[in-house]
């Protein structure tokens, strides 16, 4: 038996049976999609004030899919809305994975763009940056860009374009 308690619009707190005497939870709420943009080979990063961590965090454009959007398009969305950039095509397929399976059902759909143009300022309360991948990197090693999903999907773009680098080498 499951319990479904909302506690706003589209989260939720789930109460399912698990053993005889048991009920695992879990908090069931919307997937989000990452967008990793680039602009003349450095990353496009927002940095914002995140509440439950009482600091800043340096992050890429992200949010919430809307109901039945799909996911590269909540990704130019978000890369709109947050930094005032448009993607000029349709953002490329990086990964899709389960954010936190063991508390959460959403999953993070990950693209990556390098043709932007910007059309406005960002969103008020966000900063936009545009940093190289040591620089990204050594934010994470400060623990200053420390999103996990937004880690894994930055190390999966260069796996990917490392993996080409190497490709086109070879040919």
């Amino acid at each position: 038996m499951e319990k479904k308690i909302e506690l706003y619009p589209r989260i939720f707190l789930i109460k399912k049976k698990f053993k005889k005497n048991e009920h695992w939870h879990y908090f069931e709420v919307p997937d989000v999609a990452i967008l990793i943009p680039l602009i003349n080979a450095k990353f496009l990063i927002v940095s914002q004030k995140r509440e439950a961590i009482n600091r800043i965090n340096f992050e890429f454009p992200c949010g919430w899919i809307d109901r039945k959007e799909r996911p590269e398009k909540s990704a130019a969305r978000e890369l709109l809305e947050e930094t005032g950039y448009k993607s000029l095509i349709v953002p490329k397929k990086l990964i899709k994975f389960y954010e936190e399976p063991g508390r959460m059902n959403s999953k993070a759909h990950c693209f990556f763009s390098k043709k932007l143009i910007k059309i406005k300022n960002p969103e008020k309360g966000i900063k936009i940056h545009l940093l190289t991948k040591n620089e990204i990197i050594n934010l994470i090693r400060k623990n200053k860009f420390n999103n996990g999903t937004h880690i894994a999907a930055f190390y999966k773009y260069l796996s990917l374009n490392n993996a080409n680098n190497s490709q086109n080498s070879k040919n």
